[in-house]
C-alpha cells in the first residue's frame, strides 16, 4: 500500500471523528496529527468540525493559518452563507477549499507542495449568527513533505591554510546520506561529515583535494539518488630555469631572422640600382608591404 494515505482513507477518518464528536453535542473542530506528501504533488489536509443538534449558523468564515504564532500569515479564508464559502480576491491559488462545508468538511488542498511547506497548519472555523461561535484545532496538522536528494551545488575552495577544500549542498528530505568517490572506489581518510542547515539541506566537506584530482558527491534516500562530479584541473607548468620556454624562444629568434633578411633584400636593390631614378619595386614580406624609391623606403601598410 502507498505510503501516504489516500483520500478515501481521509475521509472514512474524518467521518468515524464526526460521527464521535456529533454525540457529545459540541463545536468542535478535528484535525489529524500528521499528514505526508511528495514534492511536486498536491496534498490534502482533513479537517472536519461538529456542531450541537438544531443549531442556527447563518453563515461560516474558514481560516487556514500555519504555525502557532499570534502573528502567523493566514494561507485561506473564505466567508459566506452555507454551502457558498467564496475567498477573496487576494487568495493564493496554491491554496483552495477541498472539503464541503455543509458535510461538515473544512480539507485544505495544496497544489504543488515544496520542501519549504512542511510544518503545522491549523483549520479554524467562525460561526456568525444567534450561536455565534469560533474553533479551532490547537493541536494543528503537521505537514511532511519528502523529496528525493537533489544535489544544489557541488565546488571547491581554498582553505585558509591553501589546502583545496570541496563542499557539496543537497536538499531532500528525509536527509539524504552524502558520500564522495574517486573514480574507481570511495575516498577514504577524509574528514567528510554532513553538517545538517535545516530538515532540507545537508552540506558535506571534503578535505585536503588535491589539484588534478576527480571526486563525486553521490546522494541518497529512500525516495531516490543523485550526483555530481567535480574536476580539479592540474596547476601549470613552471618556466623552465633559463627564462623563457625554448619553443617561444625559437619563435622569436624566427621572426628577427626574417626582419634581417628583409633589410638586406632592400640594401642590395638599393645598391644594384643606385643609377636608375626612375624605378618603383613593390616588395612583400611577411605582411609589411614597402614601396622603395631611388635611396628611400616607405612604409604603407
Amino acid at each position: 500500500m502507498h505510503e501516504w494515505c489516500s483520500v478515501e482513507r481521509l475521509a472514512l477518518t474524518s467521518l468515524i471523528v464526526l460521527l464521535n464528536l456529533s454525540v457529545e453535542g459540541v463545536w468542535a473542530v478535528h484535525m489529524q496529527a500528521e499528514v505526508r506528501a511528495l514534492a511536486g504533488h498536491p496534498v490534502v489536509l482533513p479537517c472536519t468540525y461538529s456542531h450541537p443538534p438544531h443549531s442556527h449558523h447563518a453563515s461560516v468564515q474558514v481560516r487556514w493559518r500555519r504555525d502557532g504564532s499570534p502573528g502567523a500569515i493566514v494561507l485561506y479564508r473564505c466567508t459566506g452563507k452555507v454551502p457558498v464559502c467564496e475567498p477573496g480576491p487576494q487568495q493564493d491559488p496554491r491554496y483552495r477549499l477541498e472539503g464541503d462545508p455543509r458535510r461538515h468538511d473544512l480539507s485544505l488542498r495544496i497544489n504543488g507542495a515544496a520542501l519549504g511547506d512542511s510544518g503545522r497548519y491549523y483549520c479554524g472555523l467562525e460561526v456568525e449568527g444567534r450561536d455565534h461561535k469560533t474553533v479551532e484545532d490547537n493541536m494543528g496538522t503537521w505537514l511532511r513533505v519528502e523529496a528525493p536528494p537533489n544535489i544544489l551545488s557541488l565546488q571547491v575552495d581554498a582553505g585558509e591554510d591553501l589546502r583545496y577544500v570541496a563542499e557539496c549542498r543537497v536538499a531532500g528530505s528525509p536527509p539524504p546520506d552524502i558520500q564522495w568517490l574517486a573514480p574507481e572506489h570511495p575516498l577514504k581518510g577524509s574528514t567528510a561529515g554532513p553538517l545538517s542547515l535545516g530538515d532540507d539541506l545537508v552540506v558535506s566537506r571534503l578535505q585536503d583535494v588535491e589539484p588534478g584530482w576527480q571526486v563525486t558527491c553521490s546522494a541518497s534516500n529512500p525516495l531516490g539518488k543523485d550526483k555530481a562530479t567535480l574536476y580539479l584541473l592540474p596547476l601549470p607548468t613552471p618556466p623552465t630555469k633559463d627564462g623563457a620556454p625554448s619553443h617561444i624562444l625559437l619563435l622569436v629568434i624566427l621572426s628577427l631572422g626574417s626582419k634581417v633578411i628583409m633589410l638586406l633584400g632592400i640594401g642590395v636593390w638599393l645598391v644594384a640600382r643606385h643609377e636608375n631614378h626612375s624605378f618603383t619595386v613593390l616588395y612583400s614580406l611577411n605582411c609589411h608591404i614597402y614601396v622603395i624609391y631611388p635611396l628611400k623606403c616607405k612604409l604603407i601598410c
